[in-house]
């Protein structure tokens, strides 16, 4: 039979939970503090309008960067936050329920969605890149699968075959590193053209 200490998370996966809710709260206050900069003076230059490919504030300036009616960068403080207190409880030896783990499923799931669609927005509609919000998908993506991982590991989600639980658990490293190989050659060809003129 499984004890607590044997369902419980990892203190690494804890540790990976302080440093993207840290990396994920940064980004997130920093475009926060951009976009009232922007509502302020609406022709300022921010700090990360870099080029024409990479500018936050041909970004901040659209709908999509007030998806649900209001400043997007609030979702990443108030979501990375709770990443960060729960790493820090975890790190502090708690145990915690697994209803208070399948919520951090969901809300890594959301997320993962979430900034999806964002790189699709800014990829194929905006045509611009804000450094900060790649930063949030960046510590999004190996969030996510490591919190599924975890979830498979302590047995709060099951997944079939087996041979699909293990390879999710036991490839983590190589799942992101496609992951993340995928949004970069889709970034380096949507913006080919751009750094064709750096060369």
């Amino acid at each position: 039979m499984r004890t607590v200490d044997d369902v419980a998370p990892s203190r690494r996966y804890a540790i990976g939970l302080v440093v993207a809710g840290l990396v994920g709260v940064l980004a997130a206050a920093t475009l926060l503090v951009e976009k009232v900069a922007l509502l302020e003076d609406p022709d300022r230059i921010l700090t990360c309008d870099i080029n024409p490919v990479i500018s936050c504030g041909s970004v901040m300036s659209t709908d999509q960067a007030e998806a649900f009616g209001f400043p997007n960068p609030l979702i990443g403080i108030v979501g990375f936050t709770v990443v960060l207190t729960l790493g820090v409880v975890l790190l502090a030896g708690a145990h915690l329920p697994r209803w208070v783990l399948g919520g951090l499923g969901l809300g890594t799931a959301f997320g993962v969605g979430f900034v999806h669609w964002l790189m699709f927005q800014s990829l194929y509609r905006i045509g611009a890149l804000c450094p900060y919000c790649m930063a949030v998908w960046a510590v999004t993506i190996p969030l996510f699968v490591a919190t599924v991982a975890m979830l498979v590991r302590t047995g709060t989600i099951r997944i079939r075959p087996p041979g699909l639980a293990r390879l999710i658990t036991d490839y983590q490293g190589v799942i992101v590193t496609v992951w993340a190989l995928v949004v970069i050659g889709l970034v380096t060809r949507r913006f080919w053209s751009y750094w064709e003129t750096l060369l």
